[in-house]
């Protein structure tokens, strides 16, 4: 059987732009895997790491000009985007680089022997090792930030993991782009190529999940997708660990004393976080509980307002956009919702934002549960309550999030609610606002982006500095001389490396 080309295609247009590549067979996965895991030792080196992931943010600048115009061609997310998302994703990569020199991600424990303990303790010496060859799913809204050259990549690397990456086919050139850039920064830091290996095609990425020497995956895209690959890491003969980021409603609680304060403002800022990018951030504020009565009325007419001056949008492929005019469609003819504004199809290739709002009681007493599901594109739910008991009662039929915000008066003493319902949205997601909008994850080390299923499939982020601890694992060592340790465990201290 002819192996399948793999097209780069205009989402402006839907047409074809140029065979990038094709598909790979079962032998050319198992072969990029085994490429990735005979370079194991050569990552072990963390001062050499380090150079590597800055020798390969320097290429990714470098190269500036031409990434953001490969992806504006394959995603029609614009070149100012691009550019501030090229941006954030060399940042990420010396952010982790200067992780990986300073150490303390290796979690270095060490108990001296203390025989007169109950029991006696021998000598334990304990830190954080590299799982190994880790495959990463390429997400189709961030071709940069959470692609080839992403997080989950990059702190894979940083851990000592080689990568392979199945690559989204709404961004194959870009993709091949970036990973010959990162494939030249690691000659250039003495390195074996194949520590980051770019394979293309569906049949490709379940046979990832499942090669033996795959160690471990991270993946963001949908909940079909996601789960599906979540099932067959945990069904191999040896189960692998799945970071998968697979979907968000990221609800937002707007209180009476803070639509009575700001109104206007809260529904301005609402319409820009929700359309940003077409609505097509895993972020995106779909759902939203406002209050009834005339503030609530005035936050939907500045929402409302701010959405119909939106102009239609192009989303990342022609199937994602007949999947959001089909969602809009169905959501908007269920008995009870009213349409603030329209959304659905702004052209033979375009989007239009809309604003959905229905009774939030309608939603207490079970109706409707599509309202609470994530639609992918440039709409929001906006669900009006008329008592604290309804808002309770809605947030308690909302699955896992990535986000959930809380609007309250700027003097939060003068919130009678605020102190309750941020304790409601804390089991609800991982990352959780005040007065702000989800849109935009800060690279940080504090950042947490994950939360409960269906956002992700583990407890951990694939956003900031604790993204590495995803693909490592601990081993102590006992009883062992000091000159079979490693550098890190031995008395002394030779690397300073933070110890407990």
């Amino acid at each position: 059987m002819a192996a399948e080309p793999v097209w780069s295609v205009d989402p402006r247009t839907g047409k074809p732009r140029e065979q990038v590549a094709v598909e790979a067979t079962a032998e050319e996965v198992d072969r990029a895997v085994r490429s990735a895991h005979a370079t194991r030792e050569a990552l072990a080196d963390r001062v050499v790491r380090a150079a590597f992931l800055r020798t390969a943010a320097d290429l990714l600048d470098g190269a500036g000009e031409q990434i953001a115009e490969a992806a504006d061609a394959e995603t029609a997310l614009g070149p100012v985007r691009l550019g501030g998302e090229l941006a954030r994703t060399t940042a990420q990569l010396r952010a982790f680089a200067d992780v990986v020199e300073e150490g303390s991600f290796l979690d270095v424990r060490i108990d001296l022997p203390d025989p007169g303990a109950t029991p006696p303790r021998p000598d334990l010496r304990r830190w954080k090792i590299p799982l190994g060859v880790v495959a990463v799913y390429a997400a189709s809204n961030f071709p940069l930030a959470f692609s080839v050259p992403g997080g989950d990549t990059a702190s894979a690397l940083a851990a000592g993991c080689p990568v392979v990456v199945k690559a989204h086919p709404d961004h194959p050139a870009t993709s091949e782009l970036c990973a010959s850039l990162l494939r030249r920064a690691a000659a250039k830091t003495g390195l074996p190529e194949d520590v980051v290996v770019l394979v293309h095609g569906f049949d490709a990425g379940v046979g990832l999940v499942r090669h033996p020497l795959v160690s471990a995956a991270g993946f963001t895209g949908s909940i079909r997708g996601g789960r599906a690959l979540f099932d067959a890491a945990v069904a191999r003969p040896v189960p692998i660990p799945f970071h998968g980021e697979l979907g968000s409603l990221n609800p937002v609680v707007i209180t009476p004393a803070a639509a009575g304060e700001r109104a206007e403002e809260i529904g301005g800022g609402l319409a820009g976080s929700m359309t940003l990018g077409a609505g097509q951030f895993c972020t995106k504020p779909g759902f939203v509980l406002a209050p009834r009565g005339e503030d609530g009325d005035r936050f939907l007419a500045a929402l409302t307002a701010a959405v119909s001056e939106t102009e239609p949008s192009v989303m990342l492929d022609h199937r994602m956009r007949d999947a959001f005019v089909a969602g809009v469609a169905e959501r908007a003819a269920l008995t009870g919702v009213r349409s603030a504004v329209t959304p659905g199809a702004g052209g033979e290739h375009t989007v239009s934002a809309g604003v959905l709002d229905v009774d939030a009681d309608r939603l207490a007493e079970g109706a409707h549960p599509l309202l609470l599901e994530e639609c992918f594109g440039p709409v929001t739910v906006v669900a009006r309550y008329a008592s604290r008991e309804e808002v309770s009662a809605v947030l308690g039929l909302l699955p896992g999030n990535l986000t959930a915000t809380l609007h309250i008066a700027t003097e939060a003493a003068e919130d009678p609610d605020a102190a309750s319902l941020l304790a409601e949205l804390t089991p609800l997601a991982g990352r959780v606002l005040v007065n702000g909008w989800p849109t935009g994850v800060a690279v940080a080390p504090a950042q947490h982006h994950g939360g409960p299923y269906p956002a992700t499939t583990s407890t951990s982020t694939s956003v900031g500095a604790t993204a590495i601890e995803r693909w490592l694992r601990p081993v102590t060592y006992q009883s062992t001389p000091d000159h079979l340790l490693p550098p890190e465990l031995r008395d002394g201290n030779p690397l300073d490396v933070p110890r407990r």
